[in-house]
């Protein structure tokens, strides 16, 4: 099979940490059960463009159950399990181009593939395969009925574009869809980069000044995660509506000149560029740890701070690297974690497989959506359909042993009747 993965002897562990997994999707499996039925995706073509972790081979392998040719590539170059990409291709029969540690050439060569591959759905992660087939192979747009994009970065690009008229192709923002933002941002993004953080530092967060730049989903699930373990949590924001509610959520809220001053571990998750800067770097005290949950490695600027420290930098732990900057109160000592790029899945494992149940079920049923409507559809971002987020919510509260009311006849008639007062 065609793929280029780093060993395929790795297959073995791939394979157990994918049924690890599957343990916890249950939703996914139920997705995958009716797939296989009803085959909505036969004779197609699909190309991923994600996180190669055990969770997304769960994805990979509904989406063929369901009939699909499906080819992976990495959305990232630091996030691939390496054992799970042999797995899928020696186990399941998926072809998968993606190493960990690849450089930026191989990286776009294997996007490259995956467009190579003519498909007529496409998943993105940051939006690197669409905007690649845009600029670089427009004639085979043609051949795609539509994308999902699972990420605020890459939901952010496409929007972007479709303002700018750009876009030519129907996307699904997959990503702010409620069983994804509000869980896998919030719960995810909080547990896994707290969890990074602490496989490539050992530190005891408890007591540290911790800042977290951007309050979005992914910042609050981050800050909710650090005040559990008693670290004091330091907020910094643009938007005065999510610092507002910063603040009444108990963080404190500054600017972050000031927070650079007094933070011991800072992580970035914006989705913006420049956040942490060398006007930053320069105030921070010794032995702060810079960190980024942001997809793209651009929100801490790692070449303002090689430029700064010279050659006073050296690799002195797993995924940790120090940086020795003359700042305003003498030498400090700064540790920049997983090169800048997303720390909890260069130092850790992503998001817990329970979560990532709803973001992939979500992500695989509104495939099938766009299948059966790509005729009606046009260039634009669509909102994933309520009765996917309903289905996929009350699948995941079924899997949970948990049950809800059912409004009544008459509760129904009232919410809908604008002639009951006080």
């Amino acid at each position: 099979m065609n793929s280029d993965i780093k060993d395929i002897k790795l297959a073995a562990a791939g394979k157990k940490r994918i049924e690890w997994a599957e343990r916890d999707m249950p939703v996914l499996a139920v997705a995958r059960t009716r797939f296989e039925k009803e085959q909505p995706f036969r004779n197609m073509k699909m190309s991923l463009c994600l996180h190669v972790t055990a969770e997304t081979a769960n994805l990979a392998r509904t989406l063929k159950a369901g009939g699909a040719d499906v080819l992976l590539c990495a959305s990232n170059p630091l996030s691939t399990q390496d054992d799970v990409a042999a797995s899928l291709v020696h186990d399941y029969g998926i072809r998968v181009y993606a190493k960990r540690g690849e450089g930026r050439e191989e990286f776009f060569s294997h996007i490259r593939a995956a467009i190579e591959h003519h498909p007529q759905i496409t998943m993105d992660d940051g939006a690197d395969l669409i905007s690649t087939i845009h600029n670089e192979y427009p004639a085979q747009l043609k051949e795609l009925w539509g994308s999902l994009e699972e990420t605020t970065t890459g939901v952010i690009r496409l929007r972007a574009m479709e303002k700018d008229g750009a876009l030519r192709i129907p996307v699904m923002a997959v990503n702010d869809a409620k069983t994804k933002n509000l869980f896998d941002n919030r719960y995810g993004t909080g547990q896994s980069t707290l969890d990074g953080i602490i496989r490539a530092t050992d530190a005891l967060i408890a007591g540290k000044n911790f800042v977290i730049a951007g309050y979005g989903w992914c910042g609050r699930g981050l800050a909710l995660r650090a005040r559990g373990m008693s670290a004091q949590v330091i907020v910094t924001e643009v938007d005065p509506i999510k610092a507002l509610e910063a603040a009444m959520d108990g963080f404190r809220v500054m600017p972050m000149v000031e927070a650079a001053r007094i933070g011991d571990i800072f992580c970035t998750v914006t989705g913006n560029i420049n956040v942490l800067t060398k006007e930053h770097f320069r105030l921070m005290k010794d032995g702060a740890v810079v960190s980024n949950s942001g997809h793209f490695d651009v929100e801490v600027n790692v070449k303002e701070l090689a430029a700064i420290a010279g050659s006073a930098r050296k690799d002195v732990r797993g995924f940790v690297d120090e940086y020795v900057v003359a700042g305003e109160n003498g030498e400090a000592r700064i540790y920049l974690l997983a090169e800048g790029r997303l720390v909890n899945l260069a130092a850790a494992e992503g998001h817990p497989a329970s979560v990532m149940d709803m973001s992939f079920s979500t992500q695989a049923l509104a495939a099938e959506w766009v299948v059966k409507n790509r005729e009606s559809l046009s260039p634009r971002v669509y909102d994933v359909a309520p009765e996917i987020e309903i289905n996929v919510a009350s699948l995941k509260l079924q899997s949970m042993g948990l049950g809800i009311d059912t409004l009544t006849e008459e509760q129904v008639a009232y919410l809908a009747s604008w002639r009951h007062g006080t």
